[in-house]
């Protein structure tokens, strides 16, 4: 019971530590979406997306339907579906995600100048950037903004569905039932702005840390682990394998590289045994000597 404590202590002191980075994620995430989605009609999948079609249907009725507080009603529903699976702080977290969101988002729209006569590439492109920029701050410090991912949840939950390939389903859907509000065009530009907020979220969340982890076999492992550690300067592990056809134990040996490394590392391989088998995986992430520490 008291390590169960710990753990909740320790996931509440991280929590507030990040929470400043997630408000300025939201932040940053709300007035990308004021200055070039919405007014320019790009409703560029999601939550957000869906209530940006639902603003502008409502308008033309003379009806007011912010976004943000659209967003805030929507993601509390769908939380409601899922909060007994993920535990209280996965709903402390998504809630503070999709609250702050909407918050800025009402909050910054009387002051947020849209961009007057602009083509829709340069609305798409930096909307899905600074979004992503924020978005990705947010995923980085461990909250979410719900949306998308929730709805994907409870859809993989009941069915056999994988929950990246729902959400990304959701996301199409949302900016195809955008054509008949808006346009075609509007449409497709705002498929193009989700797609480049996706990369950019990918990239703010790596942070610049990915990793090559790359696994070597050769019978002239002595040598190519001397230069890995002497001449790279990288630690290396070595595992014990037998070859199922033939049989005989062969070394496999592992190390963990940055991308510059990398080229360097295949020409040590290549002069010390051209014959030798490489493997090449991405680590999102690696902690420890030599690379980032566990506790930043």
């Amino acid at each position: 019971m008291a390590y169960r404590l710990d753990i909740k202590r320790i996931l509440s002191m991280n929590f507030f530590h990040d929470l400043p980075q997630i408000m300025l994620g939201c932040a940053l995430a709300a007035i990308a979406t004021d200055l070039f989605l919405i007014p320019n009609g790009l409703a560029a999948g999601g939550v957000t997306g869906l209530a940006t079609i639902i603003q502008a249907v409502g308008a033309a009725r003379g009806v007011s339907l912010p976004v943000g507080i659209q967003t805030i009603v929507m993601n509390a529903l769908l939380l409601l579906v899922v909060m007994r699976e993920g535990g209280m702080f996965y709903v402390v977290q998504t809630a503070t995600g999709f609250v702050l969101l909407g918050f800025f988002t009402d909050l910054f729209a009387p002051f947020v100048a849209p961009l007057a006569d602009a083509d829709l590439m340069l609305p798409a492109m930096w909307g899905g950037i600074i979004t992503g920029i924020g978005y990705g701050m947010v995923l980085r410090a461990g909250a979410n903004t719900g949306g998308s991912d929730t709805i994907g949840q409870i859809i993989s939950r009941n069915t056999s569905l994988p929950v990246g390939s729902t959400v990304m389903a959701i996301d199409v859907a949302v900016c195809a039932l955008s054509a008949p509000v808006f346009s075609i065009e509007n449409a497709l530009y705002a498929g193009l702005s989700m797609v480049i907020s996706g990369y950019v979220i990918d990239a703010v969340v790596d942070g610049g840390n990915k990793r090559r982890m790359v696994l070597i076999i050769s019978d002239k492992f002595p040598d190519i682990a001397a230069d890995i550690m002497y001449g790279l300067g990288r630690g290396c592990t070595k595992f014990k394998a037998t070859g199922m056809y033939s049989g005989a134990e062969k070394p496999v040996i592992m190390v963990i590289v940055s991308r510059r490394e990398l080229n360097t590392l295949k020409t040590i391989v290549r002069e010390r045994d051209p014959h030798a088998i490489v493997t090449v995986a991405d680590v999102t992430e690696a902690f420890g000597e030599g690379f980032k520490d566990i506790s930043a």
